[in-house]
């Protein structure tokens, strides 16, 4: 973790000092630099979540979940032309489900509908991104590169990418392409009941503990493989269709190799007795999904500005992979600006999937089958999510706090249903500030 630290500090200084030296050359024209001083922004939010279809136990017990973030963004101009951006984050999250990795924690009697108190019930995420840009002197061409480490308590990941954007037509259109490339290894953890040993390393439960089937032996073998690539390829198009009118078309790849199940997500299977301890059910197996998935996503976005005071943001995505999902997303934010600096933003989306072929619901799957998962994020549902927010700008940044001026603020609402169990809301907020 250290080493990968430090490579990202290499890499973050050595695009600094060939920025800087870029600069040398153009001391005597005069051009408007991409960024004028340096901005921080700190965005945060808070999310809540119910619902009754746990992966974690099997597709039933609770899907309770909180998670509060918190990150800081600072973009640094380096000269007129190249921007450092780096990107810090932390969240830190409570899971019911994820509590029921193991539910036999002795202090509540165990059951998929109530949360245990083991380690798995909360984790914290750290993330640390650096990225740079680079505008061409007629600011027709914009080349990015980016870094990225984040970690958890059960995955570790790296990525890195590009993007490059050629403007002509007098700016009126855009053609962009990006890459990125992450890599992920995972701490294999299983169900408790799974482990090769359980409380004091000497062995499961005595089978006085165990109802149902007494006999409890699941077929289980653990992942042979550990770690998990994903490499994506984007294409962007924009245009200024009209004074009043925007469009964006965009294409998206995606494929992932690797350990693409989640080692801790039961599976029970309808041809195999039922085994117990307290209220919770023993399983099978766990989720086994193939090594590979490969996806595409298709959309386009078109904003109609009607007057000075209302725009109309409109945004249509397809999407379809190799797994058997099919999926639609359709979205509208109206802003309406009702002063100066004040901004609202009702929103609405609207999205629907089908399943997955892996999937099924508790005590569906076979245990003859190659592959199975009980994760209703796979199973075929629609969901609407409604929004509002407000935001405030001011342009001068007239008000201070200490050296910098306080740029303005956006605060959103998003209250998101499926027409399961499941439902979630989230509250955003963000703060820009820029250096005197």
């Amino acid at each position: 973790m250290t080493h990968l630290k430090n490579l990202v500090l290499v890499f973050l200084l050595g695009l600094g000092f060939w920025a800087s030296a870029q600069d040398t050359g153009n001391a005597q024209t005069y051009k408007k630099r991409v960024l004028e001083t340096t901005e921080v922004d700190f965005l945060s939010s808070y999310y809540s979540q119910t619902g009754d279809n746990a992966a974690v136990s099997g597709g039933i017990g609770t899907e309770e979940l909180t998670d509060a973030t918190g990150t800081f963004v600072v973009s640094i101009p380096l000269n007129d032309d190249d921007v450092l951006t780096i990107d810090a984050g932390v969240s830190a999250y409570t899971s019911a489900s994820s509590s029921n990795i193991d539910p036999f924690d002795g202090v509540r009697r165990a059951d998929p509908y109530v949360a245990s108190s083991g380690a798995s019930s909360g984790d914290v995420w750290v993330n640390l991104t650096g990225s740079y840009s680079h505008s061409s002197d007629d600011r027709n061409n914009i080349v990015s590169g980016k870094l990225s480490v984040s970690s958890e308590y059960d995955y570790f990941s790296i990525g890195f990418g590009g993007s490059y954007s050629r403007l002509f037509n007098e700016k009126n259109t855009e053609l962009s392409l990006n890459a990125s490339v992450y890599l992920d290894s995972w701490n294999t953890i299983y169900p408790f009941e799974l482990r090769p040993f359980g409380n004091n390393g000497i062995g499961f439960f005595r089978p006085t503990e165990i109802t149902g089937n007494v006999n409890y032996n699941p077929n289980f073998t653990e992942f042979d493989k550990t770690n998990r690539n994903s490499y994506a390829l984007g294409l962007g198009f924009s245009q200024i269709l009209h004074k009043n009118l925007q469009g964006s078309l965009a294409l998206d790849f995606v494929q992932q190799q690797g350990l693409l199940s989640t080692p801790f997500q039961r599976v029970y299977f309808s041809d195999v007795a039922d085994s117990f301890i307290e209220g919770f059910q023993l399983a099978d197996d766990v989720e086994r999904l193939p090594d590979s998935r490969f996806k595409i996503a298709m959309g386009g976005r078109l904003n109609w500005f009607l007057n000075q005071s209302i725009t109309v943001r409109t945004f249509y995505r397809y999407y379809l992979d190799d797994w058997g999902i099919n999926s639609h997303t359709a979205s509208v934010e109206i802003p309406v600006k009702i002063s100066e600096k004040f901004t609202l933003y009702p929103s609405y989306r609207y999205y629907q999937q089908t399943a997955a072929d892996y999937f099924g619901g508790y005590e569906t799957h076979v245990s003859t089958q190659e592959f199975y998962t009980s994760d209703f994020d796979l199973s075929q549902y629609v969901a609407n999510q409604f929004g509002f927010g407000v935001s405030y700008t001011d342009i001068f940044a007239q008000l201070h706090i200490w050296e910098f001026g306080f740029k303005g603020f956006d605060l959103k609402f998003y209250k998101y249903d499926r027409d399961t169990t499941f439902g979630s809301y989230i509250v955003t907020g963000g703060f820009t500030f820029v250096m005197d």
